[in-house]
């Protein structure tokens, strides 16, 4: 099953993707945001009825939202696959790598990613993101992917010279509409196996990045474990895995995004996250 944030008749909604038409459960349930219904234990009921029901909306209608616009909190992994670890120079670490994003620095598909006025340095990381469905706390590797609702395509478009201004990336990674998030999160059983997801990045239909998920550093479960060590994890919070090798940064010669570009993220078997550049 697809879920996915969208606006429509210029109200906020949430739904799920059936066919190519979206059933808007926002319209039909009390629960005001897609991080509502994860909160209020009746996603799976809502969700297989909503899958039998006819479409409210084409996809091609709306505006698409980050599929959890504003979610409590969202932890990026950095570092976390070792052709990128290699190319950045980084030491391999006993602790996944986490930062935070802000929920403003976050677009939906086919939203422009803007590049700051501030920076010539703006670059893709093709990502695959987790949502939390059920809250926790010391949540053990062995029960972690019981708290997933869904999969989904993240770009977590970076600022490279403010990031790289101090050891603390937080700047260079909450720039206003760096990250993009979409078009819809995919729950695993559907999936199927997630360690075979795989990740693909395309600058202006030129493959960038390609990487499955059995490559991750510190897998889904893990990540869950140790971030819910430090902080109870609340349905609609985000935690970004982590990108592949091939970033721009690290190309000779460097290859940043800029006005006119088009990036891509697919995330197989999900579906592809598209966002034009544009500067702002």
């Amino acid at each position: 099953m697809r879920w996915l944030s969208f606006e429509a008749n210029g109200s906020e909604s949430y739904g799920v993707v059936v066919g190519d038409g979206i059933v808007d459960v926002g319209a039909r349930h009390s629960h005001r945001s897609l991080k509502d219904l994860l909160a209020s234990g009746d996603f799976d009921s809502v969700g297989q009825e909503a899958s039998r029901a006819k479409p409210d909306h084409s996809l091609g209608s709306i505006r698409y939202l980050p599929v959890i616009p504003r979610p409590d909190k969202i932890l990026c992994a950095g570092i976390n696959y070792k052709a990128h670890q290699e190319e950045t120079g980084r030491q391999a670490t006993a602790h996944p790598t986490l930062f935070t994003r802000f929920a403003v620095s976050q677009v939906g598909h086919e939203q422009p990613m803007l590049r700051p006025i501030e920076s010539q340095r703006l670059d893709y990381e093709g990502e695959i993101a987790l949502v939390i469905g059920r809250a926790g706390r010391r949540i053990s590797k062995a029960n972690a992917l019981a708290h997933v609702a869904g999969f989904a395509p993240y770009n977590d478009g970076s600022v490279r010279d403010f990031q790289r201004h101090t050891t603390q990336f937080t700047p260079g990674k909450n720039f206003v509409a760096t990250g993009g998030f979409g078009p819809w999160m995919m729950t695993p059983d559907e999936i199927g196996d997630l360690d075979e997801m795989e990740v693909i990045t395309r600058l202006n239909g030129e493959v960038m990045q390609q990487a499955k998920a059995k490559l991750l550093i510190f897998g889904f479960a893990e990540l869950i474990e140790y971030a819910s060590t430090f902080t109870e994890l609340a349905p609609g919070d985000v935690i970004v895995t982590g990108t592949p090798g091939g970033v721009g940064a690290a190309r000779n010669p460097p290859v940043f995004m800029d006005e006119g570009d088009t990036i891509e993220v697919e995330v197989k078997p999900i579906g592809v996250l598209r966002n034009p550049i544009a500067v702002g």
